[in-house]
This record gives C-alpha cells, sequence and structure tokens, in this order.
C-alpha cells in the first residue's frame, strides 16, 4: 500500500489539468498522482492519455455522480493511508503536502485536515471555499476563518497556525483513508456541496479530530466545475443545509431548529428576489420541495455516535446571520466559542 495518494476528481475540466496538474506532479514527492475522470464529455482523458501518462494513473469513471458519488467510486479503488482529495483549479506550492502528514504522524487523533487556502486570482486574500478552515453557527450555517459569507480577509499571517476546525474543505481535503471507508465517505445524495461538513461532522461525533495546518497552503481558483453565480449551486448548498441538521442535530434540537432554519431561508428568498437574482429565489424553494421529499431519507441516515455536540467546541453557538448583518461582525476574531 502506498502513503499518500492525490486523487483529482475531473469533470470536463481540460483546462485546468492543463494548467494545473504539472505543478501538481512536481510539488508532490513521492506521493501517487490519480485522476479520476467522472465521465467527462471533452477530451480530458485523451489529453492525459497523450500527455500525462507515465506520471499519473487516470481512472475512468461509468458515469457523471457528482463531487460525493464520483470520489466515494474512485477511492474504492485505490489503497492509501492516506488520501489528498484536491481539486483540479488548485495550484499547490512546494512541499505542501508533507506539513499535513506530519501532522497526521504526531496525533493519532486527527482523521482530516486542510492547508491554508489562498484566492488564486488575489493572491494575499482568502478564498471562499475553506480558507483558513471550516466552522458552523447552531443551524448550521458554515463560515471560515478569513471568510465569513462573501467578506474575504487578507492573509497577513494571523492565521499561521495549527489548530481543530470544525469542517475541512472538499477543495483540497487530506483524510485517512481507513476513516473515509469506516464512514461511508460522502453522502452520496449530497450529490456536490457540504459533503464535507457532513463527514467531518460526523468524523467528530465518532471522537476524532479535524485540523487545519497553517504552514501548508494552495490556490483556489473556486467555482470551476459550478460557478458560484449559478444558481444550481445555490440549490444544492440550501437543500444540503438543511439535510446536514437533519442527519446530526440532537433528535430534541430538530423540532424546533428546523422550522426557524426554514424562515431564515424563505427570508434569503426574499432577498434574492430584491436583488435581481429570482432564479436563486426559485433554487431555494426547489431545494426546501427536494428536502420535504427526502425528509425520511434523510432521518434514517441518522447515527448514534458517541460524542454529543455540546462537547463539540467549533460549533459557533449563536446564530451566523445575524451576528454578520445585525451586530457587524465581520472577521472571524469577533466571534466568541
Amino acid at each position: 500500500m502506498i502513503e499518500t495518494a492525490v486523487v483529482i476528481l475531473n469533470y470536463n475540466g481540460k483546462h485546468f489539468l492543463q494548467k494545473f496538474l504539472p505543478g501538481v506532479i512536481t510539488h508532490s514527492g513521492s506521493a501517487k498522482i490519480i485522476v479520476a475522470d467522472n465521465a467527462s464529455t471533452d477530451d480530458s482523458v485523451h489529453f492525459l492519455k497523450e500527455n500525462f501518462s507515465n506520471q499519473v494513473q487516470i481512472l475512468q469513471l461509468d458515469s457523471n455522480t457528482g463531487y460525493c458519488g464520483g470520489y466515494n467510486n474512485a477511492l474504492k479503488q485505490i489503497q492509501a493511508e492516506y488520501y489528498v482529495l484536491l481539486n483540479s483549479d488548485v495550484e499547490v506550492t512546494p512541499g505542501w503536502i508533507d506539513p499535513v502528514i506530519k501532522l497526521f504522524k504526531q496525533d493519532a487523533s486527527i482523521a482530516a485536515a486542510q492547508p491554508k487556502i489562498l484566492s488564486y486570482h488575489t493572491r494575499n486574500e482568502f478564498e471562499y471555499a475553506g480558507a483558513a478552515g471550516g466552522f458552523i453557527d447552531s443551524f448550521g450555517y458554515p463560515f471560515c476563518r478569513g471568510r465569513i459569507f462573501n467578506t474575504f480577509e487578507k492573509d497577513t499571517g494571523q492565521y499561521n497556525d495549527t489548530r481543530p476546525v470544525f469542517w475541512a474543505t472538499g477543495a483540497c481535503l487530506f483524510i485517512r483513508s481507513k476513516i473515509f471507508h469506516q464512514h461511508g465517505g460522502f453522502d452520496k445524495d449530497f450529490f456536490a456541496h457540504m459533503e464535507e461538513i457532513d463527514l467531518c461532522w460526523r468524523i467528530q461525533r465518532s471522537g476524532l479530530k479535524v485540523f487545519y495546518a497553517g504552514n501548508s497552503h494552495v490556490y483556489h481558483v473556486g467555482g470551476g466545475t459550478l460557478s458560484k453565480a449559478n444558481p444550481r449551486k445555490t440549490y444544492f448548498n440550501f437543500r444540503n443545509g438543511l439535510s446536514l441538521l437533519i442527519k446530526n442535530l440532537p433528535e430534541r434540537q430538530l423540532y424546533w431548529k428546523i422550522p426557524i432554519r426554514l424562515i431564515l431561508d424563505w427570508l434569503a428568498a426574499t432577498n434574492f428576489l430584491l436583488a435581481g437574482l429570482p432564479a436563486d429565489a426559485w433554487a431555494v424553494i426547489k431545494a426546501h420541495g427536494s428536502f420535504i421529499k427526502n425528509l425520511r431519507l434523510d432521518y434514517r441516515k441518522r447515527t448514534v455516535l458517541p460524542v454529543p455536540i455540546n462537547q463539540i467546541n467549533t460549533i459557533f453557538s449563536g446564530l451566523l446571520p445575524a451576528s454578520f448583518y445585525l451586530k457587524g461582525k465581520r472577521h472571524f476574531s469577533d466571534f466568541r466559542f
């Protein structure tokens, strides 16, 4: 078994492979590089075979089952001690793998981790997907050190630390293979978006830890497969955010938190309308319809794990939208856990 496998899930991303794959090969040391093609309809596979057949293993998946199903299917075929799930639109840097693997070796209770995620286009600014480690509030709203909603901090070294976080980004997710498979991988019904938060929540409820390693950094383009302006992204985020709560909150909290979250979502949909984004407002409505339709399925996925939610100290006990919009809290340092 190899120690580390860097696995890039590709869907119609030939242009990103052309741009970023050479750097992954150059800077990943002894790690094995694998591109799992999620049934692309461009000529990604032909390009890989023509240019990288001696440097990269190519896995061709039969159908596009999204980020979740694609990685689940690919990782079943890969034997390694550590997986690095890397988006195709990420530029890595020299030595980016070593600090995180060292962290795993120092502490067997760390199951997953991420490096610092900076913006590819604005190099001194944190990127949306992960920034300096992910957190959630008590109603399931995700945010990051360095990024709250669409407010981004400059990287001045303030997050060059190594510390526990609530979730590690799927854009560059380091995870022990044994733990990934023990927890059943990603929830395939999520398809894409927030699946890593769900997995990290289950990992922590089992008594293990998720970490951020600020001594490693990469640059992320973001929106490589699905742009931030696409209403489909809005749909997945709102639908999966509700499923996340059904699967992981204590049952007694579901009865009052879910109604409040639904009301807040309707306020968000109204805000989309006022901002001239009717497609996003409709996406929220469709997300609620799908959530209600699949409510029983999500509820059956609930698992009994040993660590209660009130013992996970990386959850913000307040309500993020109220803190952000009403109290003007814009930086992670403004929040108290």
